[in-house]
Parts: structure tokens; C-alpha cells; sequence
């Protein structure tokens, strides 16, 4: 698989109008980039790019012995829909998730993997996928968003959510699906499609995540605060002085304190920190989620009990350093280029592992999959995935 790495940036052509999908090509006055993608055993694809900003239309052509057959790439979300089925999984004595399924009951599966961990799924996150071509299934991951027990850490690990995306998959009688995950989602994505690559049939990544050391003090020891100072002190100053060396582990002591308000308290300054962050221009709906008790308790004892154990992986460059296990996987990494939250070195340092990945920077973007050019970018990955998928068709 050889698949174009091209930086994507919001043109300052934004005046100019959209150029019509009736055009059988584009306009020679208006400057492009073509990018021949390769994928072994399966066809060749052109990729050509007008760079016009967010009224950018994308086309793929499909180089078939029998001639070219041109098709619209859309980048647009989808309109939101309800689902068709949900339910709740119990996963182990402990554990229930919620599950839903939306889009085409009979259509190409696709799960969603959301952030955090802790974060949740919402409705806004079926509008990266087609809903006539693809069945889509988000679920909640332990302790997260409809799960119960609400908030818990018992038996909640990277292999615990590993082994209940595979119970899902049986639940439902999937015998592979395609793999979208973003932030924490991607940290998980990688390591589930690590562990089982034979049930992985496309993968996309955003705000690439690899739960490093260094990944862990940038956002949460002082690294950010150079950029978001003013976000920075709250978070700073729950913690007194004396424990001032790791604020993971004086957060980790305060979100599992006998005391519920001291947890309340804490979650609520941990998550109005990431939160206030992981836009470029700052989101107030976005932030809000920090006042919101029920919601932080979870995406901050999670989140802090994940770091603490540093994933639970037994390295810390564990997956790097399995990525060749994926490599024959179709897969588009998303990055933003002013991401604070996941910072560009870690999508980088999956890149030059993974040089067969397709790689896109968003130069105008943060960290959020709702910004406008990430979005485009999630959308269009999907829109790829499904025209191969198709090709693939029996």
C-alpha cells in the first residue's frame, strides 16, 4: 500500500466559489496537487486536491481496465440520524456497555471508538459515516457515557475494552468491521487492530494519541500551560505546592478520595483543562462539559487512572513498535497541526513508522474531530474507505 502524505490548509481563496461537480475536471488557472495512491492487489487510485479551502470538492478516480470512472468525494457531514437498534452488553461481572447501531442494518460496518478514555459516545458522531452505505456502531466504553457501573475503574483496562470490542463484534455477528477512533480513540484503535488485524477492514485515526511518557507530561505537567496559561492556573493551583512534582498523581490521589465533592472538584478542574484546550479557537459548549458532575467524574477518573498506569501497555513505545502488524491495512491519519491536547510529534512519529498510511494535516486546526477542516478530512477518509469497499464487492 502507498498512499500521498499532503498538508491541507483552509485557502485564503475562500471568496471563490465552489467549482461545479458537473466539471468533468478542474480548472487549469486554479492550483492543485495530484497524488497517485497504490494499494497491492487492488487498483490504482489518483487523488486531485483543488485547494479552495472548506468549498474544496475532492476527486477520486479509479483507474479500471475498462477506462476511468470518476466519482465526488464528499467532505460534508452527514445529516443526523437516530439509531435503528441499541442495547447493553454485559461484559463481565462488573461491566455493562451501551451499544447502538445507526445507518444501513445491511451495510458495511464500521465502530466508532470514542476519546478520553471516559469521554463517551453523542449523536454528533454518526455524522462521519455515510448512513446508506455504512451500519454504524458506536459504543461506551467502560465506566463511560450509558456503561455501568458509572465512573468505575474496577476492571477497567486497554486489554479489558480490547476483549469487549471483540465481544461486540460476536454480539452482533460481525465477522470484521472498519475502525474509527480519534484522541484516546486512536490510542485504542491502534492497539485492538494490533491484536486482532484479521478483523480490521480500514482504519481511521485522529489526534493521534500513543499514551507516551512524554505525551503525559506535555498536556498534563507544564508542557501546554506555554500556550494556555490562563487555562493552565486552575488546574495548577487545586494542587498545592508540596505536590506540585506530578500532578497526575495529585489528581489521581483527589478523583479517588472517600470524599465525593473532592472528586467532583478535581474532575471538574481536569476536564475544563483538556476541554478548554482541545479547540484552536476556544469552544464555550465545549467547556461547559467541565461543569457538568456527571460527565467529568467519568472523564477524569478515567482518563487519570489510564495514565497513572500508563496505558497498561509493557512499553512505552508499545505501539510503535507493533505497527507492522497493520501495515497492510487501508488507513488515513487526521492530525491537526496546532492540536495542544495530542501534539503533532506523536501523529508524526506514527507516520514515519507507518509511511503507508495516509497522512493529513489539517494546518489550521487543534485537536477537536468537530473543527471544520478535520471533519472534512474524517468524512473524506470515510468516503475513500467506502469507494474501495465497493470496488471489493464480490
Amino acid at each position: 500500500m502507498r498512499l500521498g502524505f499532503k498538508f491541507v490548509s483552509k485557502s485564503t481563496l475562500s471568496s471563490l466559489p465552489t467549482i461545479p461537480s458537473s466539471l468533468p475536471y478542474f480548472s487549469p488557472s486554479l492550483p492543485s496537487v495530484s497524488n497517485n495512491l497504490t494499494f497491492p492487489g487492488k487498483k490504482k487510485l489518483s487523488l486531485w486536491v483543488q485547494r479552495v479551502g472548506y468549498k474544496t470538492e475532492t476527486q477520486l478516480s479509479d483507474i479500471m481496465e475498462s477506462g476511468k470512472e470518476i466519482q465526488e468525494l464528499n467532505r460534508n457531514l452527514y445529516p443526523a440520524i437516530e439509531p435503528y437498534s441499541t442495547g447493553f452488553l454485559k461484559v463481565s461481572d462488573v461491566h455493562t456497555i451501551y451499544w447502538e447501531q445507526s445507518g444501513n442494518p445491511n451495510g458495511h460496518p464500521v465502530v466508532f471508538l470514542h476519546g478520553g478514555p471516559g469521554g463517551g459516545t453523542s449523536q454528533s458522531n454518526r455524522r462521519f459515516f455515510d448512513p446508506e452505505f455504512y451500519r454504524i456502531i458506536l459504543f461506551d466504553q467502560r465506566g463511560a457515557g450509558k456503561s455501568t457501573p458509572h465512573a468505575c475503574l474496577e476492571e477497567n483496562t486497554t486489554w479489558d475494552l480490547i476483549d469487549d470490542i471483540e465481544k461486540l463484534r460476536e454480539h452482533l455477528e460481525i465477522p470484521e468491521w472498519q475502525v474509527f477512533g480519534g484522541s484516546w480513540g486512536s490510542t485504542l484503535a491502534l492497539a485492538y487492530s494490533q491484536s486482532h488485524p484479521d478483523k480490521v477492514t480500514g482504519l481511521v485515526l485522529r489526534g493521534i494519541f500513543l499514551l507516551r511518557k512524554k505525551e503525559i507530561d506535555w498536556f498534563y505537567e507544564g508542557g501546554a500551560a506555554a500556550i494556555y496559561p490562563d487555562a493552565w492556573e486552575p488546574f495548577r493551583d487545586l494542587i498545592p505546592d508540596n505536590e506540585g512534582e506530578s500532578f497526575v498523581s495529585a489528581y489521581h490521589k483527589r478523583l479517588n478520595a472517600d470524599d465525593l465533592e473532592t472528586q467532583y472538584a478535581a474532575a471538574r478542574a481536569w476536564t475544563k483543562w483538556e476541554m478548554m484546550t482541545a479547540h484552536l479557537l476556544q469552544n464555550e459548549e465545549n467547556i461547559k462539559k467541565g461543569d457538568d458532575d456527571d460527565f467529568s467524574l467519568a472523564f477524569a477518573r478515567i482518563e487519570n487512572h489510564y495514565f497513572v498506569n500508563k496505558g497498561f501497555f509493557p512499553s512505552d513505545s508499545f505501539l510503535l513498535d507493533n505497527v507492522d502488524k497493520i501495515k497492510h491495512i487501508n488507513t488515513t491519519i487526521v492530525q491537526g497541526r496546532y492540536d495542544v491536547c495530542c501534539p503533532m510529534m506523536s501523529a508524526w512519529d506514527l507516520h514515519k513508522a507507518f509511511p503507508e498510511a495516509d497522512f493529513k494535516v489539517v494546518s489550521d486546526a487543534g485537536h477537536s474531530a468537530n473543527e471544520p477542516g478535520i471533519a472534512a478530512e474524517l468524512v473524506a477518509a470515510n468516503e475513500k474507505l467506502k469507494i474501495l469497499a465497493k470496488k471489493n464487492e464480490p
